[in-house]
């Protein structure tokens, strides 16, 4: 039986990634509210 998880990076990264976030300006949020570290 096949597992769930198929962990896939550049899959990720795409959906949850930084440039990701970029687009749906939830970075840009927390640049306005003056946030020290915007994703980890």
């Amino acid at each position: 039986m096949k597992r769930t998880y198929q962990p896939n990076k550049r899959k990720r990264s795409k959906k949850h990634g930084f440039f990701a976030r970029m687009n749906k300006n939830i970075i840009k949020r927390r640049r306005k509210k003056g946030r020290k570290v915007l994703s980890h």
